[in-house]
């Protein structure tokens, strides 16, 4: 029993469904419904039907994304043996164009292969400066006295202030 929990514990950190972590998916989902069928003889609710429909459907969900997901991996690991390439190939080509995760490190960074762009002859090498059109302006300087933006928080709170002494009297 505790390898099951080993293997579990360690099944969390690989990706994708993994048998154990569907196993104990599995086994989780029949005791929530065997839980709910317990409660629902015990109370005749239909809240208990409800969540019962409810779990089947989590639980049917779950199973049917775990075959869809093992299926894709089948068929490119189908056409990866068509093609010839095995997953090292294919490491070393993204290595080459500097499109691998080494994971040292959470930032992507490009490298540069020395390669020359194919469009080259389209990239300018000089830079244009532009001249500023026309001047810049403060907010506020062109709006009307007493708008929302110009009012402080100060004013509101002496306004609240004002009110709340006239209901008072």
């Amino acid at each position: 029993m505790s390898a099951f929990f080993v293997e579990l514990w360690e099944s969390i950190f690989t990706p994708g469904p993994t048998p154990t972590i569907l196993r104990a998916t599995n086994v989780t989902f029949a005791c929530l419904q065997l839980v709910l069928a317990l409660l629902l003889a015990a109370t005749y609710s239909i809240h208990c039907v409800v969540l019962s429909v409810l779990c089947a459907g989590l639980w049917w969900s779950v199973n049917w994304f775990a075959a869809e997901l093992k299926a894709v991996q089948e068929a490119e690991r189908a056409k990866e043996e068509r093609e010839g390439t095995s997953g090292a190939d294919k490491d070393k080509e993204k290595r080459r164009r500097g499109e691998l995760d080494t994971g040292e490190s959470d930032t992507e960074v490009e490298v540069d292969t020395g390669r020359i762009p194919a469009s080259a002859d389209a990239v300018s090498s000089v830079v244009e400066v532009v001249a500023p059109e026309g001047e810049l302006k403060k907010r506020g300087e062109d709006t009307p006295a007493g708008t929302q933006s110009s009012a402080s928080t100060e004013d509101e709170w002496e306004k609240v202030s004002e009110s709340e002494k006239e209901k008072d009297k």
